[in-house]
């Protein structure tokens, strides 16, 4: 192609403009604007902010404001009738950041992890980025609480319930929100600057909008390049084991919540029982391999099966002794984990345990 073809499109690109409204900014559109220029059509684009219409409408792509939505240019969600949710089965109202994310995410994360947007990887991490991140985010520009307040005062007001759901100290202030609230200039910079107020929130917003997008970023290449693979890994070993009540990974792969979520749609298909949930995890550690029992819930220290009572906080050549295997390491005194020197040893820890 002719070099005028590349100045050409480069300099259509330059002259796109992103509009979002003027004044205080929050961390919804901070977020979608930072995510647009993730965007290779709009990485150079001219960040609009006004609340004047006709200067909006001279932009190539509206967020949270103009009063509109269409999934193409405008990008808004305050007005009465707007319901939207990311997709079936969510109920979060979406904010400026949910809607791009919702229109433009896989065309992002396929920016930002160097995929196509039909890849695996891609198809994956998008609706898992949501759930864990921007859903927090439309959730709280939305004033959506994290718990249903009508429960929350149910439980409060119950006489017959010996504790209350209080906050023991002050959380709210350490939040992206909050952080991005503190962006926002303060009276006295207004009177110290030689800049004019307009121009100082604009500069404030490229720094609340940066806070927003290395965050957005360190959840993406996690998710893309540590939790997918882990996944993939976590989701092989468990479709070949031979036990069903027992993971052995060769190579150590966070593998905690892959397995409940393996777990929850193979029994949303009716294909797992309850006989058939897994109870230990082999993997290898710095100097020795693990026996790991799973717990109850991802979040939960209640194991589904412990390791033997006996075998509680004994070491060395006294558990050796105790279960009559080689090479034993140590077990917790909770019996939720425990060590052998070997991965045949480990794996014959798990096998008498299952039979006590």
């Amino acid at each position: 192609m002719s070099s005028e073809y590349h100045q050409e499109k480069k300099m259509k690109t330059t002259n796109l403009k992103i509009g979002t409204h003027s004044g205080t900014f929050h961390a919804d559109e901070s977020l979608a604007v930072f995510m647009l220029k993730l965007l290779p059509k709009f990485s150079g684009a001219e960040v609009v902010r006004s609340r004047t219409p006709e200067i909006l409408d001279e932009c190539d792509i509206v967020v949270d404001v103009s009063g509109k939505y269409d999934g193409e240019k405008y990008f808004d969600h305050h007005q009465r009738e707007f319901e939207g949710v990311f997709g079936e089965g969510y109920k979060t109202k979406l904010s400026s950041a949910g809607l791009v994310y919702k229109h433009f995410g896989q065309d992002i994360l396929a920016s930002v992890l160097k995929e196509t947007k039909e890849s695996a990887v891609v198809q994956q991490c998008f609706p898992r980025i949501y759930k864990i991140f921007i859903e927090a985010i439309d959730a709280n520009d939305n004033g959506i609480s994290v718990y249903n307040p009508a429960v929350v005062n149910a439980i409060n007001e119950d006489e017959n319930v010996p504790y209350k759901l209080t906050e023991r100290f002050i959380s709210n202030t350490i939040t992206l929100p909050a952080v991005v609230s503190r962006c926002n200039p303060r009276p006295d910079e207004f009177e110290s600057s030689s800049l004019d107020e307009n121009a100082i929130y604009d500069s404030k917003f490229q720094v609340a909008s940066e806070i927003m997008g290395n965050a957005f970023l360190g959840i993406v290449l996690s998710t893309g390049k540590d939790w997918f693979p882990s996944k993939t890994k976590v989701s092989h070993y468990y479709n070949t084991r031979e036990d069903p009540r027992v993971l052995i990974l060769d190579t150590f792969v966070a593998w905690k919540s892959h397995i409940f979520d393996i777990e929850k749609e193979l029994t949303s298909q009716g294909k797992l029982k309850d006989e058939d949930k897994l109870l230990y995890i082999v993997y290898p550690g710095s100097d020795s391999w693990r026996v790991q029992a799973v717990p109850m819930t991802s979040s939960s220290f209640v194991s589904r099966k412990p390791l033997p009572e006996a075998w509680r906080g004994v070491r060395d050549e006294a558990l050796s002794k105790v279960t009559g295997i080689d090479g034993c390491v140590f077990v917790h005194a909770s019996g939720f984990i425990g060590g052998n020197k070997t991965k045949e040893g480990a794996v014959a820890m798990v096998k008498k345990a299952l039979e006590l």
